[in-house]
């Protein structure tokens, strides 16, 4: 029987190894009789509770890098673990069973359906995880009330603003308690203050526990993240620790508020 030095030890090491992996990472695209080299060997880990932010001109390669960390496609060659399992062949099938229950994603595009509730557009990627229904709402209100908009579970997306509707997708992401927290430009369609919140509930959530991956082409953004990866001709260019990282919250408070 394992001591409790031995059980510690095992979670130390178990919370500091990578929660994902990715080892001379490479994806091709065929574009009619050109073949463009999207991704150039690519190796990076990323550890379990760290707040990533990847940049890069258009054309760099973090659009495809996030497809990738996302299941959302497959490398031409190389290997990505993800929990210590390399899913770089995995099937369509079994991409989409990882991304349901390891993954959560949050868009630039909020992607709610208009006619559904705050409650149910969070509760949606729960159907395809086997939970009863008495479940399903349990682990929607819990997600809403981390995001705080448990009051507003039974409004529409017209109902509210964007950023409360950012909030939804991001509730919406934690539904299923997923491994990782991928961000494709998530503020991209908000105004500075409402960024600002947003990136408030990512350094909370993060504070947490949960490893987030944040794709912007904004420094100011990037910023509140603990680590920039920069992407130039697809490949990892700069990979860096961010000194003097702000406070989100501390920054909101030399925000004008919206009724100034």
């Amino acid at each position: 029987m394992a001591t409790a030095d031995q059980l510690d030890s095992a979670a130390t090491a178990a919370a500091s190894s990578p929660v994902l992996r990715v080892v001379d990472l490479h994806k091709y695209y065929d574009l009619g009789d050109a073949r463009v080299h999207a991704l150039r060997g690519v190796s990076l880990g990323i550890r379990r509770g760290e707040f990533v932010a990847i940049m890069g001109a258009s054309g760099s390669g973090k659009s495809t890098f996030m497809n990738l960390l996302g299941c959302l496609d497959r490398p031409t060659s190389g290997q990505y673990f993800l929990e210590g399992v390399d899913v770089a062949n995995y099937d369509k099938r079994a991409l989409a069973h990882i991304r349901n229950q390891k993954i959560g994603f949050v868009f630039q595009g909020f992607n709610l359906l208009a006619r559904t509730t705050a409650l149910e557009n969070t509760a949606l990627p729960t159907l395809y995880s086997k939970l009863d229904r008495a479940e399903s709402q349990k682990r929607a209100i819990e997600a809403l009330t981390m995001v705080s908009l448990a009051e507003r579970m039974h409004h529409y997306p017209s109902q509210m603003s964007g950023g409360q509707q950012q909030r939804v997708a991001i509730a919406r992401a934690l539904v299923n308690r997923p491994a990782i927290l991928l961000a494709d430009e998530p503020t991209g369609n908000l105004d500075s203050r409402t960024s600002v919140e947003i990136l408030e509930i990512f350094q909370n959530l993060n504070e947490q526990g949960l490893t987030i991956v944040l794709v912007t082409h904004e420094q100011d953004i990037a910023q509140f993240a603990k680590r920039i990866l920069i992407f130039r001709d697809g490949k990892l260019r700069s990979d860096r620790p961010v000194t003097n990282r702000p406070r989100a919250n501390d920054v909101l408070r030399t925000l004008p508020t919206l009724e100034d």
